[in-house]
């Protein structure tokens, strides 16, 4: 878990996708997609809109190969409006310890810059 939010924290498209299997099955929010071509994509898309992104991961639970959850992030957009963002992730693994499913709900909030509780 925490390696995930490391690399989830360098913005790297590349680097974020190498955990994932090359099938991997996503569902972020309303979004559903499969394979790691679609997550660098999706992942390029949703950085360029959330800048300045900065997220924390907490383990919720897990049995198996599964894992949940919960995630805080902050990020801004062009304007500077900053928000919150916070929800949950389940994860499933494959035998070799790449995520091979990703299932993500989440919700937004705007905060002013003073309420930030993850910089650097």
């Amino acid at each position: 878990m925490q390696a995930a939010e490391d690399a989830w924290n360098t913005r790297d498209p590349e680097r974020v996708a190498g955990a994932y299997t090359e099938d991997s099955q996503w569902r972020n929010r309303t979004e559903f997609f499969t394979g790691r071509e679609a997550i660098k994509e999706f992942l390029r898309r949703k950085w360029a809109r959330e800048l300045d992104y900065r997220l924390m991961k907490e383990l919720w639970c897990f049995s198996g190969n599964r894992i949940s959850v919960r995630f805080e992030y902050e990020w801004h957009d062009a304007q500077g409006q900053w928000y919150r963002t916070h929800g949950n992730e389940h994860w499933e693994f494959d035998d070799d310890g790449l995520m091979r499913r990703r299932d993500m709900s989440a919700n937004d909030y705007p905060i002013s810059e003073s309420e930030r509780r993850y910089r650097g």
